[in-house]
């Protein structure tokens, strides 16, 4: 019987066995990739990498760490990242408690948890952490007849881990989101012929990726601690000074000037945190979306492909926008050709290619679908976890999510939940997320010294009431995005991170324990 059992080796799971294991408990890891790297073990296709900046999406909890990793780029590849995630894997001796290849396919708590591997292996633990991720679960092809298909098609969330050859090839690329905008352009320069079938454009910002001089890793490396400091004090956790001003207050000229130099910064925030409002205001959003839309029109030579290409059916920032490298510039390419699959949608996968509504047939090689994932909650309903009653997490969430602070559940005890939903999450900087939430259940486990905790009905009911009412305050709502879980059929339509940013919620967490763990009940 372990202490407790941590499903995932990513970047909350190899953090929350290293601190775990500092307590001096008995913990296991659960893995069913072959390697560990969550997300970054699997997302392999074309361009992936990260959005946020490589020296802030990282480790702080050691400052050796910080100080021995050298990042080569503004924003890491896939490579680098995971580089660096074996290398923390390694350096803090962490593979002698991870199982890989191994899935876990349920779990049920009896007085402790009793977890079930997909080989029928059953092990035991008093605590279950879920350090499963926010976007580790592909969404399934929608379109019919993809068995049908006499080519080659990949999944960008399930890459080959061989790569993929494009050379010659007729390929199509279905999804806009963030894996299709960063492979798009990489695909489109080996293809013989890229087709793009777009449903929704979406709002991307140029990342101006490149390599880090050795003279801006010293000088991020000496100023780390008030860098991180810094992040933890924000809305995002992104390190940046906060915006002072709404957009509407400023002159026209003002506005331009403050977007074109966060344009320029190439970052998440460059334009987003310009101005206090962007994402409560729609007359402010307009501003920022509009300028963003005249950038499209200015980088695409074709106008009407560039009206295609220009968001107009959601605010911008109500969608995870994109960072990326040449993008829209792609579509200027003679190979490329831009396919509105909103205006006569795909009917069926075909044994040649696609075909669409409108009786349009498209002849391909290979197929890429860049659809995205069953966000925040498709790993945790994935496993089947019942909690004291009998009850699994599944039924419970059928209407939608609903946990205390993110990080548990009413009527599953010692159930943790790393960035679950409910908590800030997507909406930031994942690793300043997955610190905060690992170091507070660490030192909730310390507190209770084996000891049952639970969240109350009455604490879990009066949070969600807040996500809620901070949701609904936000723009966030006006868009069908995945947020909302509109990107998945059946999926209840329920904003389900927290939109209140980082440093509150952080605050929030700690007078929670500060007040003895108020809102959960603890037994022995």
């Amino acid at each position: 019987m372990y202490d407790a059992i941590i499903v995932g080796a990513g970047l909350s799971g190899l953090y929350a066995l290293h601190r775990l294991r500092g307590l001096g408990l008995r913990v296991k890891v659960f893995e069913a990739a072959e390697g560990v790297g969550g997300t970054w073990h699997w997302n392999r296709y074309p361009g992936a990498r990260c959005d946020v900046e490589s020296v802030d999406y990282s480790y702080s909890f050691s400052s050796e760490l910080e100080q021995e990793w050298d990042w080569t780029e503004k924003y890491a590849g896939q490579p680098e990242i995971l580089a660096y995630l074996e290398h923390v894997a390694d350096r803090f001796d962490l593979r002698r408690d991870i199982r890989l290849g191994t899935r876990v396919v349920a779990a049920r708590f009896d007085g402790g948890w009793h977890v079930t591997t997909g080989t029928g292996e059953r092990v035991s633990a008093r605590y279950l952490v879920m350090a499963t991720g926010c976007l580790s679960v592909p969404k399934p092809v929608e379109a019919d007849g993809l068995a049908s298909f006499r080519g080659e098609w990949h999944h960008t969330g399930r890459w080959p881990h061989e790569g993929v050859d494009f050379t010659g090839r007729r390929v199509g690329v279905v999804g806009t989101g963030s894996s299709g905008i960063q492979s798009i352009p990489v695909i489109a320069e080996q293809a013989g012929h890229l087709m793009v079938f777009q449903r929704t454009p979406n709002f991307s910002l140029p990342a101006y990726n490149g390599p880090l001089a050795p003279e801006t890793r010293r000088a991020v490396k000496a100023a780390y601690g008030r860098r991180r400091s810094l992040a933890r004090q924000t809305h995002s956790g992104i390190p940046a000074e906060p915006a002072v001003h709404s957009a509407l207050e400023v002159s026209h000229e003002e506005r331009l000037a403050r977007y074109q130099a966060g344009w320029e910064r190439g970052s998440l925030v460059g334009i987003l945190g310009a101005y206090t409002d962007l994402l409560i205001d729609r007359a402010a959003n307009d501003t920022a979306a509009e300028f963003v839309r005249s950038k499209i029109r200015e980088l695409v030579e074709d106008p009407a492909d560039a009206e295609l290409l220009s968001p107009r059916d959601h605010p911008f920032g109500t969608k995870r926008p994109c960072l990326d490298s040449g993008y829209f510039e792609t579509f200027n390419r003679d190979d490329v050709t831009l396919v509105d699959v909103r205006e006569d949608p795909i009917a069926e996968i075909t044994a040649k290619g696609l075909r669409t509504t409108g009786g349009s047939e498209y002849e391909l090689d290979t197929l890429v679908f860049a659809t995205g994932f069953d966000a925040m909650t498709g790993a945790l309903t994935a496993v089947d976890i019942r909690g004291a009653d009998g009850r699994s997490l599944r039924e419970t969430w059928e209407a939608g999510p609903r946990t205390y602070l993110g990080l548990g559940a009413a009527g599953f005890p010692n159930l943790f939940t790393v960035t679950g939903p409910g908590s800030p999450s997507v909406l930031s900087n994942m690793v300043v997320s997955i610190e905060q939430h690992v170091d507070w259940i660490a030192d909730c486990l310390a507190f209770l010294e084996g000891r049952t905790i639970e969240a109350t009905a009455a604490a879990q009911e009066a949070w969600m009431a807040h996500v809620r009412e901070v949701g609904a305050a936000t723009l966030y709502p006006a868009a069908d995005s995945w947020y909302m879980g509109a990107n998945v059929p059946g999926k209840p339509r329920v904003f389900m991170p927290y939109a209140g940013g980082v440093a509150l919620y952080r605050q929030l967490c700690d007078e929670v324990a500060a007040k003895g763990y108020e809102g959960f009940a603890i037994t022995r």
